[in-house]
């Protein structure tokens, strides 16, 4: 028998548009299904009349101060203008200045470029960078910020309020994609709960998603399924901004990184599952799969739909007509129910795991010994393990 790999029966969806092959790879190998959707499209650094006007203007009137924000972003200024033949210029203008680097890959990339930097935060918190220099003091002084796409809400304005000129020089500017197909599909799976978690590597990625989910009409639901049942994971606390100003709680890793953003799901995904004692076997009902006593069986979606519906009340009958209105595009025909109902034990391998309760519907056979008030609440107690004459597999 195969481990269970920690993300197996989970669908997590990707909006990242850069590294998304390598966030996508690190979530399939710990056994998740990947729907991926860039939620944005980076703006050629060449072809970028923005960033070109911004080096100029340093360029042109020399900064006090700069701050690097991302290595990434930083290489690709330098990598830029080198292409524009302002390297040498630009780099003699970043020697003169105080140049401020936000943690260790950034220090690397301005190192690499034949740098030094003046400071660096141990934390890697651009809330440390605006304490120093509001510290050190800022009136008079112009300040030129590297950003990588993402607003840094506050910055620049406590910048300015203390006195600074400050010149924002935006790398790798993001917009919405050409093809909104996928972002579509991915937004009617949140919105459906077919995902078990979306994750967010930047924060106009998070904005680029509600804007369209606006667009389509359905921001509203989109966010409810946010707040309860699909899980939003963001690399860090700036990412995550446009999500919790629309009070949608959200996850982050401790380092801003994507590889514990990757096992911070790991963590999170399964520990929302809640084990079931059935038959006196262990289940877990995932998001599109189920693992019953350590083993990962794969459910038809119909099936998958019975069994939430099932596992909203274990051990509680459920009708037939209720269980008939959990199944999709079902119609009214409740033969259908038990067509699925077939399937459904048919894939769990252990077909006693649910119980027929004649003329009333179903119920998941949660063990005697179990509290059933521990597992869901009801209108009507659940079927006593006595009664076996109206019960059958």
């Amino acid at each position: 028998m195969n481990a269970i790999k920690p993300l197996d029966g989970f669908t997590v969806g990707v909006t990242a548009a850069r590294r998304a092959e390598e966030l996508g790879s690190l979530l399939e190998r710990r056994g998740a299904q990947v729907m991926h959707a860039p939620a944005l499209r980076i703006v050629p650094l060449a072809d970028d009349r923005e960033l070109l006007t911004g080096t100029e203007r340093l360029l042109a009137e020399a900064p006090d101060v700069v701050v690097a924000t991302t290595a990434i972003g930083f290489r690709g200024w330098v990598e830029a203008a080198d292409g524009w033949g302002l390297g040498d210029a630009l780099r003699e203008r970043l020697a003169g200045a105080e140049l401020l680097a936000r943690g260790p890959k950034v220090r690397g990339a301005v190192r690499a470029a034949g740098l030094r930097e003046e400071w660096s935060p141990a934390s890697e918190s651009m809330a440390e960078v605006l304490d120093r220099l509001l510290e050190e003091g800022v009136r008079g002084r112009r300040v030129a910020l590297q950003l990588h796409g993402e607003p840094l809400p506050g910055f620049c304005e406590s910048l300015r309020a203390a006195g600074a000129e400050v010149v924002v020089v935006p790398v790798y500017r993001w917009m919405p994609p050409e093809d909104l197909t996928p972002v579509d599909r991915l937004i009617d799976a949140v919105t459906s709960r077919a995902l078990d978690a979306v994750t967010f590597t930047s924060a106009p990625a998070a904005s680029s998603l509600l804007r369209r989910a606006g667009e389509l009409g359905v921001r509203e639901e989109l966010l409810a399924a946010l707040r309860g049942e699909v899980l939003p994971a963001c690399v860090g606390p700036v990412t995550a901004l446009p999500l919790e100003g629309e009070d949608v709680p959200t996850v982050q890793p401790e380092r801003f990184r994507l590889g514990p953003l990757v096992q911070l799901l790991c963590t999170e995904l399964p520990g929302r599952v809640r084990p079931l004692p059935l038959a006196g076997h262990q289940v877990e009902v995932r998001g599109h799969a189920v693992v019953v006593d350590g083993e990962l069986r794969s459910v038809p979606p119909a099936g998958m739909a019975l069994l939430r519906a099932l596992g909203r009340r274990p051990g509680w009958v459920v009708s037939r007509a209720e269980l008939l209105r959990a199944l999709p595009g079902a119609g009214s025909d409740e033969h259908a129910v038990e067509t699925a109902m077939a399937r459904l034990r048919a894939a769990l391998g252990v077909p006693r795991l649910i119980q027929t309760v004649v003329k009333r519907g179903y119920r998941l056979a949660l063990d005697p010994a179990a509290d059933s008030t521990k597992y869901g609440a009801g209108d009507e107690p659940p079927v006593p393990a006595a009664q076996t004459s109206a019960l059958r597999d």
